[in-house]
């Protein structure tokens, strides 16, 4: 009886692996190159971490934004999620809020300002770049926070390996009336930035919780 439940149970796991390799395919075929290795780990999701730091070529006097943004994605199709926590910023009564985007080089070597435009793949008018995440309004110096993007962790349009950036300014989401706020929403200059990578699912499961019990607690 044991020797038969044994069996039955490896049975099951080769079902699921078949089954899952059967849906790697079909990714692979849907966004035109292979899925990571870690799509199987995950059961078919992906996660990334983007580690937030002060650009190099920071001005005296602005704001030292520490933090990470944090990222899921359960399928190709599936919207990709994003956890946001930043810190640095002044406690002040009317606090400015702040533009993020995802901009097209996961470059830093010269800060924050050799990672390039916004990510633009479409070629189309800000604020409808895939990394136009909009402006976030800080609470006691910190932002956190859970948003959707359009963005995504799969296929030839992914966002691994691109920076994320945090800006100076209030994004004008494209309303501004000139050539730059078609650009990037004149959102002034860069605090902080990080370059997207690979994560596990470890450390969005521990933020994912913290931040619910705060939303809680409030």
């Amino acid at each position: 009886m044991i020797e038969l439940e044994l069996w039955l149970l490896r049975m099951l796991g080769l079902a699921v692996l078949v089954l899952l390799a059967g849906y790697q395919q079909c990714v692979s075929a849907t966004t035109g190159s292979l899925a990571p290795p870690e799509f199987l780990q995950h059961n078919g999701s992906l996660y990334a971490v983007c580690k937030m730091r002060p650009s190099t070529f920071l001005p005296d006097g602005l704001p030292k934004v520490y933090g990470h943004a944090l990222f899921k994605q359960d399928h190709p199709q599936g919207k990709l999620k994003m956890l946001i926590r930043f810190s640095g910023f002044p406690t002040e009564s009317d606090p400015v809020p702040r533009a993020l985007h995802i901009h097209q080089y996961g470059d830093l070597s010269r800060g924050c300002d050799s990672t390039g435009g916004h990510y633009n793949p479409h070629d189309v008018h800000h604020p409808n770049h895939p990394g136009d995440f909009g402006n976030f309004i800080p609470e006691q110096g910190k932002i956190s926070t859970m948003i959707e993007s359009d963005a995504t962790l799969f296929g030839p349009l992914s966002v691994f390996g691109r920076a994320v950036v945090i800006h100076e300014q209030v994004d004008d989401l494209g309303r501004g009336g000139d050539a730059g706020s078609l650009l990037h929403g004149n959102a002034g200059r860069r605090l902080g930035c990080c370059i997207i990578g690979t994560s596990s699912p470890n450390l969005w499961n521990t933020q994912q919780k913290q931040l619910a019990r705060r939303l809680r607690s409030k």
